[in-house]
């Protein structure tokens, strides 16, 4: 359950320009960008937790470094240790190459509650760029090191962090012939990892509500596939609605009070849209193509589907408010498993050409196809807030042929920083959702 224990008060600091020098910008659309030097300074500590401050320290450096944009300075290098009522020496800063310098306060308040303080400066302009205070249960550590690595990294960047987030998929076990498939929650770092349903049921293809409240999963609950909410606040799982046919592939529509989903009936598969205040349940395409795995706009007003209607599965694109259907791929092979990026500027695909699949995206136009990854199977791109950022899985064989292991993977847009999240020792990951920011 998604517990809502974290209170929090953000207090901004004016700002002063202490020179008329560039201001410090990351540009984080370009690829090969020299990455940016941050000194995060060891966290002053009034009767919090040492180990606790440690860990916020760590956790904003992993956060940071894991971007590829910026470089975390080496703390044996760090030439002084500036109090936070103090002026940095930034001659000294100067010299070690810092660009930037983070330093942060830790105290335990009167209610037992942790007070957490940081100031960013800019080394070379000579003026601190960014002050907040942020107050939460000391059972928030982690959580407190995302939320000001996410503060960091919008300063720097113009971007949307993504950092206090979480990421919903399909955890596999066991043997390769008798694989166990539950769903599962992690921190966007791999961190916190629980299961959400048991080992009994197969379940498949995870999706966040955009309020975070709930998860809407396809389950196999007596061998009857069909679309569940599951409410993390209180564990409790519904079923959507009995559509007389197998349905598949659900998405939450930007305000969270639709769901789109496939349905096989006679034979032929098309997407519908669930209204969830009314029960209702409506035929969005016709024909007899097979039509799945939509994907809304951000503004809720199209839908991007796969479809065999032109011959080849290609990507499609309906108007809900026309009905109009058009073709977005014409790229050589298969196209499929379309997702919307937050901000509507691109759209993410996974595509098979030459015995290969290739993870990409394009514009919501569907030109400039940029393909970000490929390998033997990958599927189910996702993408973060800020839309700077994609999650999918990778399957790899063995040498021997004999087993097959699943990574979760995350790359940019620039198709640079690729990297594996971790995940326990024998837990294979499948159809990663990558969530909103947290409430």
């Amino acid at each position: 359950m998604l517990k809502k224990f974290f209170c929090m008060i953000v207090a901004c600091c004016s700002l002063f320009v202490f020179s008329a020098r560039a201001e410090l910008k990351v540009d984080i659309v370009a690829g090969a960008t020299e990455p940016i030097s941050v000194a995060v300074q060891k966290f002053e500590v009034v009767g919090a937790s040492a180990s606790d401050a440690a860990t916020m320290r760590s956790v904003v450096e992993a956060d940071l470094k894991r971007t590829g944009l910026f470089h975390i300075v080496n703390h044996d290098a760090f030439p002084e240790f500036v109090k936070m009522d103090a002026m940095p020496a930034f001659k000294s800063w100067d010299a070690i190459k810092a660009k930037v310098l983070v330093q942060a306060k830790l105290t335990q308040t009167s209610d037992k509650k942790y007070k957490l303080e940081f100031f960013v400066w800019d080394v070379n302009g000579r003026e601190q760029i960014e002050a907040q205070s942020l107050m939460a249960s000391k059972k928030s550590v982690r959580r407190l090191g995302h939320i000001m690595a996410d503060a960091i990294y919008e300063r720097l960047t113009g971007e949307i962090g993504y950092f206090d987030t979480q990421i919903v998929f399909i955890a596999e076990t066991g043997p390769i012939d008798n694989r166990v498939k539950r769903m599962a929650i992690m921190d966007q770092d791999g961190q916190g990892l629980r299961y959400l349903s048991d080992s009994k049921t197969f379940v498949m293809s995870p999706h966040f509500s955009p309020n975070m409240q709930s998860i809407v999963f396809l389950s196999y609950y007596d061998d009857d596939p069909m679309v569940w909410i599951l409410n993390l606040d209180t564990g409790a799982q519904r079923r959507l609605g009995k559509f007389g046919g197998m349905n598949f592939a659900p998405r939450f529509s930007p305000d969270g009070n639709r769901v789109a989903l496939s349905l096989v009936k006679n034979g032929i598969t098309h997407i519908y849209e669930y209204n969830i205040s009314d029960n209702s349940l409506r035929q969005l395409t016709t024909g007899n193509s097979i039509n799945t795995s939509p994907s809304y706009s951000p503004d809720g007003t199209k839908i991007a589907f796969n479809s065999d209607r032109s011959g080849s599965q290609q990507i499609h694109l309906l108007d809900l408010e026309t009905g109009e259907v058009s073709r977005l791929t014409y790229g050589a092979g298969r196209y499929a498993t379309p997702a919307w990026s937050p901000d509507g500027q691109f759209i993410a695909f996974t595509k098979m050409a030459d015995d290969t699949f290739y993870v990409g995206i394009m514009d919501a136009r569907g030109k400039n196809e940029k393909i970000l990854a490929g390998g033997w199977f990958m599927e189910a791109p996702s993408w973060a807030p800020g839309s700077r950022r994609l999650v999918y899985y990778e399957t790899e064989k063995t040498s021997d042929n004999m087993e097959r292991i699943s990574h979760i993977r995350s790359v940019d847009i620039t198709g640079q920083n690729l990297y594996d999240i971790d995940l326990p020792d024998g837990v294979n990951g499948l159809e990663p959702t990558w969530s909103p920011r947290l409430p």
